[in-house]
């Protein structure tokens, strides 16, 4: 099932993404909701962030082949590092090409949408926390990055975490593609059966350093293949299994 976030008017509503339609849903996402006969076009609606949430919790070198392209050794466990709930932003949201950056990559990304309060949660008990899945582009600022020597500045700047387009409740979490496109062309290509941390350890070690709320995004880690946006281009990340998410930038004004 594919949950969107979507307006109407200045009203935000979810809804059941089937086929080429939108069908409206009443109640809680986290709880309990029924589907309604109203509907929308999918391809007239206007995209919201799949949640509104209280952080991105995001995980660093987590794909042996992006370690080793960083030249970075292998993590023994996770490292994590916080994205503001400042930097969401929608399918076919705008980021912002800052003015302080000079260099801009995109990092296509597998992310987890938490369903319910997770605090100290065992690794076998994890996806009972899960509402589902979606994408994510972990936009940094590379070369602030490097200039700062930790990430926060690099991770955090208004739009820099583009998400969406909506949440698939159900998903082979043993082989999922992943891959990144820039102008239609395909930059990054793997799978999340090459994480070096699976996701329920992922949510089972970081709930034992921060409570995961509802609509908490988890972040997993980007394949090899990162590289330099401009202004104008579009980037796209598609997770199999889940969809397509398409984002442009522009510059600062």
């Amino acid at each position: 099932m594919k949950i969107v976030r979507f307006a109407v008017g200045k009203e935000a509503k979810y809804g059941i993404v089937e086929e080429d339609l939108v069908r409206e849903i009443q109640g809680d996402i986290f709880g309990q909701f029924k589907v309604t006969r109203k509907t929308h076009p999918l391809k007239r609606i206007k995209y919201l962030t799949p949640t509104e949430l209280t952080k991105i919790v995001a995980v660093g070198l987590n794909y042996r082949d992006h370690a080793e392209e960083a030249k970075m050794p292998v993590p023994d466990e996770p490292v994590i590092f916080i994205k503001p709930a400042s930097a969401a932003l929608p399918h076919n949201g705008k980021i912002i090409y800052p003015k302080e950056c000079q260099r801009l990559d995109y990092e296509a990304e597998f992310a987890i949408v938490m369903k319910r309060e997770a605090r100290y949660v065992p690794r076998e008990k994890a996806l009972r926390y899960v509402l589902g899945y979606t994408c994510l582009n972990d936009v940094t600022a590379r070369d602030l990055q490097a200039k700062d020597g930790q990430w926060t500045r690099s991770k955090s700047f208004y739009t820099f975490a583009p998400f969406g387009p909506w949440i698939e409740t159900t998903l082979d979490l043993s082989n999922a593609p992943i891959r990144g496109y820039l102008n239609g062309e395909l930059k990054q290509n793997s799978n999340i059966k090459n994480f070096i941390f699976d996701v329920p350890s992922l949510i089972s070690f970081i709930s034992r350093v921060m409570p995961l709320l509802p609509g908490d995004v988890i972040t997993t880690g980007t394949p090899s293949g990162i590289g330099p946006m401009q202004v104008g281009d579009v980037i796209e990340v598609e997770v199999g299994g889940i969809g397509r998410l398409r984002n442009t930038v522009i510059a600062q004004k």
